[in-house]
């Protein structure tokens, strides 16, 4: 264990609130010291949520200690019991009380109350945040589902999916779970259960009523989607619709497993992002290179985006869930790099600056070394702070995530376009920061603009032309201007490539 700034994951009991807090009629109570009630605030600040999560504290202090921390336990359970009146319980210790050894477990069982009541195993020494929910969710449904419901017979009834792993603190989970519901509603298919987020234990104890399941988080949801397959023989859709092109994969899974027609989904696709990628705009971003980090789902999907739809390179790709290491480095294998597992944010900030990418993709952190290191970044997984919890609909999967993908991804580089060309002609009439708005009339440019001072104008070598052409047009022609001056200056009869450059230099200052 050591000290940091900053973690990518808390300890497991975090996991075990997202799961409560995403649930209805489920309520937590945690046995654990006075002060580690801070998680509350990652869910009403931060998720900004209307109410507290469903969490209750023991709190003992260091005085309780030498008197018995057991019996403040039991009576903080009975307390909560009859104050909240939930469907299910969920005991458990956090990462300090664990080491007390109380067994919150047994002291749950010896109350007799009448409600389900689930004790977590929560091992703060050797698993972390996504693991906890994943366990959390996991032997909810295990306890919880009713082994003997079945999906009914097909006939006369449109087919029927449990979407499986939003959770609370989840990136875009909210959005995603109502974009996919409506691709789904599309293809005839009905959602019967979304879990955690929003389902009850009734809704848990009928799970087994749906046809398959989809998994779109499986840092969440895998263990439980694997039980279910034993249990109740409902098929996987593993394809998780984040970009177009797994859009279109996961609809073609959806069609396969649920026997119906993908054409209508498919025909409705409103995704901008093709038509954009093959437009002269998107030239400017061909070859970009790009470093990726995130949970496993996120960065998987966001290098397939980069490299497929949007034509950037792949500079790095990495995790920091080791428990999806596998997938990983088979992804980066793809693209012929070495992925990166860490949960140390010092050894990714490293990286970065050792590839020197020009753009970064990645969770909060890597947003913060991108933005010291001065290259353009975009959040695309948790941990995130409050921007990236929305007002707004902004979903990360289906058609209209591919949208919101394409704008988070490719706006940060046109502005860093825009910055650079800023600083490029800072020197010049317009951009000058001691000249006023050029569009007023006070400070309106002489008419042609400022020309070379010889009559002689350089010529351009077809190398240079090109690499000009690239420039966007509002501001080629103070480009072309600038840097024939410079050429005339040093007495440059053609300009090359290397002209362009080092006019550009010289420019920058």
């Amino acid at each position: 264990m050591k000290l940091a700034i900053w973690t990518y994951e808390g300890p497991p009991h975090i996991g075990a609130m997202r799961v409560a807090t995403a649930m209805n009629g489920v309520h937590c109570v945690l046995h654990a010291p006075q002060g580690d009630s801070y998680a509350d605030l990652l869910f009403t600040m931060i998720e900004r949520n209307r109410q507290r999560p469903p969490v209750t504290y023991s709190s003992f202090q260091a005085r309780n200690l030498g008197q018995d921390v057991a019996a403040l336990f039991k009576t903080t359970l009975s307390q909560a019991y009859e104050r909240f009146q939930p469907q299910l319980l969920l005991v458990g210790a956090s990462c300090t009380a664990e080491l007390l050894q109380d067994d919150p477990g047994g002291l749950a069982r010896a109350l007799k109350l009448p409600i389900p009541v689930i004790a977590l195993d929560l091992p703060a020494s050797s698993k972390k945040e996504n693991w906890g929910a994943a366990e959390t969710f996991y032997q909810i449904v295990r306890h919880l589902a009713d082994i003997d419901v079945r999906p009914t017979p097909r006939i006369g009834r449109r087919p029927c999916c449990n979407l499986l792993g939003p959770a609370g603190l989840g990136f875009r989970h909210r959005d995603d779970a109502a974009e996919v519901t409506k691709l789904l509603a599309m293809m005839g298919v009905d959602v019967a259960l979304c879990a955690p987020m929003g389902a009850s234990p009734a809704d848990i104890a009928r799970i087994g009523r749906a046809d398959f399941n989809v998994v779109l988080y499986p840092e969440i949801a895998d263990p439980a989607a694997r039980w279910l397959e034993r249990t109740f023989h409902q098929p996987i859709v593993r394809t998780v619709p984040l970009g177009h092109g797994a859009t279109r994969d996961f609809i073609t899974e959806i069609a396969r497993v649920a026997d119906v027609d993908p054409a209508p989904a498919l025909l409705a696709d409103p995704s901008r992002m093709p038509w954009w990628t093959q437009s002269v705009d998107s030239t400017y971003l061909t070859g970009k290179r790009v470093f990726i980090f995130g949970d496993a789902t996120h960065a998987i999907a966001a290098a397939r985006v980069a490299h497929d739809e949007l034509g950037f390179q792949i500079a790095g790709l990495g995790t920091y869930n080791r428990e999806f290491a596998r997938e990983v480095h088979a992804a980066a294998n793809l693209y012929g790099i070495e992925a990166l597992i860490t949960d140390d944010h010092l050894d990714v900030e490293a990286r970065i600056a050792q590839l020197q990418p020009e753009l970064v993709l990645g969770t909060q952190m890597e947003r913060h070394i991108a933005k010291r290191l001065g290259i353009a970044a975009a959040v695309i997984s948790a941990p995130v702070h409050v921007e990236d919890f929305p007002a707004r609909y902004s979903p990360q999967m289906g058609f209209e995530g591919a949208n919101v993908l394409f704008d988070s991804w490719v706006h940060p580089l046109m502005k860093g376009l825009e910055d650079h060309l800023l600083t490029m002609f800072r020197d010049d009439f317009e951009f000058n920061d001691a000249s006023g708005p050029s569009h007023l009339s006070q400070h309106r440019p002489v008419a042609g603009g400022p020309r070379p001072s010889s009559d002689v104008r350089p010529v351009w070598a077809a190398e240079a032309e090109r690499e000009l052409g690239k420039i966007p047009f509002f501001v080629r022609g103070k480009a072309r201007r600038n840097t024939e001056q410079f050429a005339i200056d040093r007495g440059v009869a053609i300009i090359t490539l290397g002209t362009l450059y080092d006019a550009k230099s010289h420019l920058a200052g």
